[in-house]
């Protein structure tokens, strides 16, 4: 069966996700089903080492719908939504989801609604979250900390889960940044844009594949990306210490030539040492995060490396064989 170019992408990175992966297939076919949209389904594995690849071979070499992209390594979940939006064919919107099912795709109708009004981008907005209290408040914590100091206007508690226009994906695609933060970037391209709340689910299989480091560094890349705090407050510092400079010289000069006194504080002197040295390595450190980014960005490498790719024009020549054809691409 040829697949005629579908209206709408379905994308969802996946990552060791063999025990969410049956019930992942059977909602998104359920919803493709009951849709009157042509749909394909975009599935990325981001350097999986459990058998999420050979489940991704198995549907997409029987159900023309899915396209699959397997990439050469784990590169993240941010460039793992990239590369699916880079593969996607949609003619009119790309709906983009996580592969453990806390972002429903039954509400694709929902969504496209919208985009019928004119929107170019609808994303979801967690009115509730089925997890822990610390990650509650600190998922909290951080969307508010960028709403304050970000020069974007990034919507409150609003992930990657969305759907956007044809050509917003395009304009996503013609950005190369490597340290990418694409919910910022969304927000960054603009055009009408609205928001839609759900109630976000639980993981109902498996583990969550974001470690506390892997959040730290996608909120670094949202702040040191789509913020100009970072290195402005270096400059405050630098003022306020230099105001507590001249308080403490005006200070010794009142004792020594109106009270004929010198003064005396070592305890002082060391704690003021200590303190303003802190200071000078937290500056260094904040230019540094800076300083990385162009470092990476300036070597120009690929974003992502693809090492195979079941697509429509791949599958017969692909059936009755035990693994897809091999072909590496960089992009």
């Amino acid at each position: 069966m040829v697949l005629p170019e579908p209206q709408i992408s379905i994308i969802a990175p996946l990552y060791n996700e063999t025990e969410s992966f049956p019930r992942l297939v059977v909602r998104l076919n359920k919803v493709m089903e009951t849709s009157s949209l042509s749909i394909e389904v975009v599935l990325v594995d981001d350097g999986s080492r459990d058998s999420t690849p050979l489940l991704m071979q198995q549907v997409a070499l029987t159900d023309s719908r899915y396209h699959c992209v397997f990439l050469a390594r784990n590169y993240g979940h941010q460039i793992a939504l990239t590369a699916g939006i880079a593969a996607a064919r949609a003619s009119e919107a790309l709906f983009i989801i996580d592969g453990d099912l806390q972002d429903p795709p039954e509400l694709l109708t929902e969504f496209y609604q919208k985009y019928q009004e004119g929107y170019d981008v609808v994303y979801a907005v967690r009115k509730k979250r089925k997890e822990n209290w610390f990650k509650r408040t600190a998922y909290a914590a951080f969307y508010r900390f960028m709403r304050a100091i970000s020069y974007v206007d990034i919507p409150l508690d609003s992930g990657d889960f969305s759907l956007i226009s044809r050509r917003v994906a395009d304009v996503l695609n013609q950005m190369p940044e490597e340290s990418r933060f694409i919910r910022g970037m969304r927000s960054w391209i603009g055009f009408r844009q609205t928001g839609v709340e759900y109630e976000r689910d639980a993981r109902l299989d498996g583990e969550s594949k974001y470690s506390f480091k892997m959040l730290q560094g996608l909120a670094y890349n949202g702040i040191f990306n789509f913020s100009e705090y970072p290195v402005k407050i270096i400059t405050r510092l630098g003022m306020f210490t230099l105001g507590i400079a001249g308080l403490y010289l005006i200070q010794t000069l009142i004792k020594r030539f109106i009270y004929n006194d010198v003064p005396q504080g070592f305890t002082a002197l060391l704690f003021f040492i200590i303190l303003f040295s802190g200071i000078q390595l937290i500056a260094l450190g904040l230019i540094g995060e800076y300083v990385l980014r162009i470092f990476f960005q300036a070597k120009g490498r690929p974003l992502y490396v693809i090492r195979e790719v079941i697509q429509q024009q791949q599958r017969q020549s692909l059936q009755g064989q035990n693994s897809p054809k091999s072909s590496e691409n960089a992009v």
